[in-house]
């Protein structure tokens, strides 16, 4: 199967990076902050969400900004701690892509999303955050506004996801998908294409753009 772009989106958490220690770690403490029982907690999907819309499941609308920013400040803090890593194949196949045909789309703050990159030595030319948009995932907008910065059709754009939110929102923005497994199983995920990470790929640079394959 080969799949043909102009432009590759990448959500950064489960799909370049790993960082579900950190969320984990991250979450329950300032879940046990705010007097957020365990059942609660378990009940809201935080994986692909910004964390506005977590927060605004799960507490009154006026303590919601400042929740907001403790989560943030708590991640952003324990990124130093080896709260990321790259997952298997994310160097190689960047590393393979001219950087205006590629973007990261985060439902991260911007704030959070460079820690995090900036950690792993992912120097993404566009990037999209939680920050930049009204609407985030599984709305289109983020992936909309990615397309708009590298001046690509969103019909043109491939979308990589990690999560069901970040698919749906590829989907309706028109896009390709392809579905990583680093955080769900594949019977979760609704996909052009699911493979186990980006080690399973391949991309070649062609006067068209970019062709995308599984490896052999």
């Amino acid at each position: 199967m080969k799949i043909h772009a102009h432009a590759l989106l990448f959500d950064n958490d489960g799909t370049l990076v790993s960082s579900l220690a950190s969320v984990d770690r991250c979450w329950t403490r300032w879940a046990t902050e705010y007097g957020i029982t365990a059942e609660e907690f378990a009940r809201v999907e935080l994986h692909g969400r910004p964390a506005a819309e977590i927060a605004a499941d799960l507490l009154p609308a006026d303590v919601v900004p400042e929740a907001v920013v403790r989560i943030e400040d708590l991640e952003v803090e324990d990124v130093p701690g080896g709260g990321v890593h790259l997952l298997p194949g994310t160097r190689a196949f960047l590393d393979a892509l001219p950087a205006e045909r590629w973007a990261v789309v985060t439902s991260a703050t911007r704030r959070l999303a460079e820690a995090r990159l900036d950690a792993v030595g992912i120097l993404p030319k566009a990037l999209v955050a939680a920050d930049d948009v009204t609407r985030g995932k599984p709305d289109p907008e983020p992936y909309l506004l990615a397309a708009r910065t590298l001046g690509v059709d969103p019909a043109r754009c491939v979308v990589f996801e990690d999560a069901p939110a970040g698919l749906a929102a590829g989907r309706a923005a028109g896009m390709t998908t392809v579905a990583l497994t680093t955080t769900h199983q594949a019977d979760e995920l609704q996909a052009d294409l699911v493979v186990e990470n980006l080690s399973a790929l391949s991309a070649l640079v062609t006067e068209q753009g970019v062709e995308i394959s599984l490896c052999e």
